[in-house]
Formats: structure tokens, C-alpha cells, sequence
């Protein structure tokens, strides 16, 4: 009877759940706090809706910038370290050997199959080149389509999550009760997305909707409590 084969499932879209759990925080968040502060000085939904809108296209806006320009960072930092690192392999050539030595060392290999895997990596370039910038300075390449699409997941998260806590004031036209389901939409919002956040990452999903719940909470509050002492 054949032995059941070893699959082993690795989640490899860390980027994009950072983007969209960095667009959906902010999202519940501060669009909460900013429609919880209007409620205590305006007597009209409408107002904090037109708002709450203004205030979501705005922020995703502006969050999905701040991700195309932190993605498109990485890349020219990525592509300066490559062209110093390209450099360095020619004019420098005896201590980049030195280097490669020395991170193979660091594994435990010595001897001659410390010399063997040396020259291996050393006599083609460009592997060369590839190795220093992943072992030496801990770098991989990132994606050249990577800084638009950031921006797109950042700002979809953001516009959605905004959604969540200002749907109330858009369905409701008494201000008190559209403030008590803008706290309990939020906060299943904020449960349910540490649970999936949890399932895709391998994180036990109750720890992580407790944390998301916990942490989303305290900023909300934080946040609601200024906009409300300032309103």
C-alpha cells in the first residue's frame, strides 16, 4: 500500500493580507469615530453621512497612495542594493567570496564542501548576485506590479470597511439608534475579520478575532472619544 504523500500548503499572500488588513482597520475604525463624534454635535443623519462618504473616498484615497508609494520604495531600495551589491562583486570581489564563506560557515559547512558550494555559487554571476542580496542583506525581488495592485487592495479594504460602521446612519434616521448598531456592525466587522484574518495567516482564528476585536476596539474608542470631546 503506497505511503499517503507528504503535501505541504504554505500561505504565500502575506503582502496582500497586510495591505487589506492595514485598508480594513482603518477603515472600521475612522469612519466610526468620525460619524460617532458627529452624532453627539449635528441632530441629521444626512449630514453624517455626506461625511462619512466624503471622509471614506478621501482616506481611501489617500491609503492607497501611501501603499503604491511604500511598494514602489521597495523596489528602488531592492534595485539600489542590487546595482551596489553588482558593484561590489566586481571591484571587491576577494571579500564578496569572503562574504559568501562566511554565511556558509554560519550553516555549519566546512572543508572542502564549504570550498565546493563557495565556488559553485561564485563561478555564475548572476546566482552569485541573487544569493548576496537573499542571504546577505535578506532581500527578495520584489513584484514589478506590485505597487498598483497595493494601492488597489488598500483602498478597496478601506472604502469596505468604511461602509460597516456608517451602513446605520445611511439605513437609519434616528441618530442614537443608528450609533448603537454603528458600534455592534463594527465590532462583528472587526470579529469576523480578525477570524479570517487568522485562517489565512495560520493563526488560531479565535486568538486572532479576539486581538483584531481588542485592538480595533481600543483605537475606535480612542478615536471616538477625542472626536466626541472635541465635537
Amino acid at each position: 500500500m503506497p505511503a499517503t504523500p507528504h503535501i505541504e500548503k504554505h500561505f504565500t499572500a502575506t503582502e496582500t493580507v497586510r495591505d487589506v488588513v492595514i485598508g480594513m482597520a482603518d477603515g472600521l475604525t475612522v469612519p466610526f469615530a468620525l460619524a460617532a463624534g458627529l452624532a453627539a454635535a449635528v441632530s441629521s443623519t444626512r449630514i453624517i453621512v455626506t461625511a462619512g462618504l466624503a471622509e471614506i473616498v478621501a482616506g481611501a484615497i489617500a491609503m492607497g497612495l501611501g501603499g503604491y508609494l511604500a511598494a514602489r520604495t521597495d523596489a528602488e531600495h531592492y534595485g539600489s542594493e542590487r546595482t551596489r551589491e553588482n558593484w561590489e562583486i566586481d571591484n571587491l570581489r576577494s571579500k564578496e567570496i569572503e562574504e559568501v564563506t562566511g554565511i556558509f560557515h554560519g550553516y555549519g559547512l566546512n572543508g572542502d564542501a564549504l570550498k565546493t558550494v563557495v565556488t559553485a555559487i561564485t563561478s555564475d554571476r548572476q546566482r552569485w548576485l541573487d544569493f548576496m542580496m537573499r542571504f546577505e542583506l535578506g532581500l527578495e525581488e520584489p513584484d514589478p506590479k506590485r505597487a498598483p495592485i497595493s494601492a488597489g487592495t488598500i483602498a478597496a479594504s478601506y472604502f469596505v470597511g468604511g461602509l460597516i460602521p456608517l451602513a446605520p446612519y445611511i439605513l437609519m434616521s434616528s441618530i442614537s439608534e443608528a450609533f448603537k448598531y454603528s458600534v455592534g456592525f463594527t465590532a462583528v466587522a472587526l470579529v469576523m475579520f480578525g477570524g479570517i484574518k487568522g485562517h489565512f495567516t495560520g493563526i488560531n482564528k479565535a486568538k486572532s478575532a479576539a486581538q483584531t476585536l481588542l485592538v480595533g476596539g481600543l483605537a475606535a474608542a480612542a478615536a471616538y472619544g477625542l472626536a466626541h470631546a472635541f465635537g
